[in-house]
Parts: C-alpha cells; structure tokens; sequence
C-alpha cells in the first residue's frame, strides 16, 4: 500500500473526500487511504502563469512535491488541470511518481473510442499545448472553442467557480457552446479540464455527447497507483 502525496491549493473544487470513497469501495473493511496533503496559493501560481513564468511555477510545485516526498509519500498529484502546463519538468525532477491528469483523460477518451475531443478548462488550459500534445499520441485531435468563447468560459470559471457560485445561466450557456463545437469541429465527447466545471454540470441531464470529468478520473487513476 502506497502513500498518496496531494499538493492542494490550486483548485477549489478537490478534496480528499472522492479519493477516500474509491479507496473504500476497493477495501470494504472501513479504512483509510494513506493521504499527505500539502496546499499552495493558486493567486500566487496563476499570477506566474499569466506573466509566462513557468520556470517559476515549476520551482514553486517542486518545492511542494519535496515537501510531500519528505513526508512520506510515495506517489504524487496535482489537484488541479492548469498546474501540468509544467507536468514534464515535474515529473522529470520529482523524487516520487507523478499520477497525470492529462493521460487519465486520455485513456478514458481512448476507451470510449473517441477521435476528436473538445477541451473547456482556464484560458491558460485551452491555450496550452499539453492537452492537444498527449492526445495527438494516441491519434485524438483536441479542439478548443474560438478565442471569445474562451474569454467568456475563463472568466465565468475565474469570477463563479472558483469562488463556488454555479449559476444555471452559466451553466446553459457552456451548453450551447458545447453545441457550438459539435458543429463546428464535430466534436464526439469533451474534456472538462477545470475541476470546478464537472460540479457546474452534476445536476444537469446528459449531453448528447459523453463529459469526461477530469477531476473523477484523476481520483480514479490516483487510488490505482496507491494500490499498485
């Protein structure tokens, strides 16, 4: 049994709670996961992202992945989608196995037979390549919406919620531009890369087109690499 390392802070909507209830369902003897949790200031890490620092960021996430290492554990994530915008540098220099959001996502696209995949996430999700550059491995094309799309879905994650506000109007409106896509880009499923936006959507009836929560599969691939 391995030791969970989570470095926190940088999304809101995570917690520990969906990884212990995966990790009970495997045990059914009433137990526990083996959890380190370590939380950063997400202002403090968009604002390097927003001025281009990656260098920065990467040193501030390492610094954190140490301090979990030294703690004790034996496997890490990142809670949260934008922080892989570094994931390669992390992961190269991480004294511990790193679980990625992005193959997660990936593997569960591939699973579903999936070959053109949209992408809603922050504005620095959906400009960065490391969604588009794991995906096109496999064969999967990711499109992303145009630029004013874009600024509408990041600053309605950014000023709702991220703050916890999920307004039914925000929600309809990420669902027309969900049908946008299908149109445009003939889009067969989408990435919801923001931890936050899988929580906009729970009460929502099904799309036409599968959602893959990128927040449930990273809980899902974390509890396999606690147990292998």
């Amino acid at each position: 049994m391995k030791t969970l390392g989570i470095v926190g802070g940088i999304a809101p909507g995570v917690d520990d709670r969906r990884i212990i209830a995966l990790y009970r369902e495997r045990t059914r003897d009433g137990s526990y996961p083996p959890i380190v949790i370590t939380s950063i200031d997400m202002k403090r890490m968009l604002d390097l992202i927003d001025a281009g620092k990656l260098p920065e960021v990467t040193e501030y996430l390492l610094i954190e992945i140490l301090r979990l290492a030294k703690a004790g554990a034996d496997v890490g994530m990142l809670a949260s989608n934008t922080p892989h915008l570094v994931f390669d540098d992390l992961r190269r220099r991480s004294p511990i196995p790193l679980v990625s959001i992005v193959e997660a996502a990936c593997d569960a696209a591939r699973s579903l037979g999936i070959g053109r995949v949209g992408l809603f996430g922050t504005r620095f999700t959906m400009q960065a390549r490391f969604y588009p550059e794991v995906f096109a491995k496999h064969g999967i094309a990711v499109v992303v919406p145009n630029a004013v799309e874009q600024d509408d879905i990041h600053d309605r994650y950014m000023s709702e919620l991220v703050q916890g506000v999920y307004r039914a109007e925000t929600r309809g409106r990420l669902l027309e531009i969900i049908d946008r896509l299908k149109e445009r880009e003939n889009i067969e499923g989408l990435i919801l890369g923001g931890t936050e936006l899988p929580l906009l959507f729970r009460n929502e009836p099904e799309t036409e087109i599968p959602l893959l929560n990128t927040t449930e599969l990273h809980a899902q691939r974390a509890i396999d690499a606690v147990f292998a």
